[in-house]
């Protein structure tokens, strides 16, 4: 499979917008750290600024990043924005992942 870094939806860069994250001087900083009840859980947070060693995806104004470290674990993922009766929240399909937990959160490679 060719690796290629992650995309990002319309829906995610139409909900930064949403939020206001740009005007607020915000990026979305999208990494995975060890830990969860799956081993490697990923962390979505807004943060003030990309650093220098950041993949750095933007549209409309609005910008998401991933660190260096982060990245191999979300080759060919897709960061979405999803809608649901229990809530809404920015999601992560990531073909790497060799299984998750219920929440989504957390994941295996």
């Amino acid at each position: 499979m060719l690796t290629l870094p992650p995309k990002v939806t319309e829906r995610a860069f139409a909900r930064l917008a949403e939020i206001g994250a740009a005007r607020d001087g915000k990026v979305l900083r999208v990494a995975v750290e060890g830990g969860g009840c799956s081993g490697f859980q990923y962390q979505i947070d807004l943060d003030e600024a990309s650093s220098d060693d950041d993949l750095v995806l933007s549209d409309g104004g609005e910008t998401v990043v991933v660190d260096s470290v982060s990245l191999p674990f979300l080759a060919n993922a897709v960061i979405d924005f999803s809608e649901e009766l229990i809530g809404a929240r920015f999601v992560i399909d990531n073909p790497n992942a060799t299984s998750s937990c219920g929440c989504g959160t957390s994941f295996s490679i």
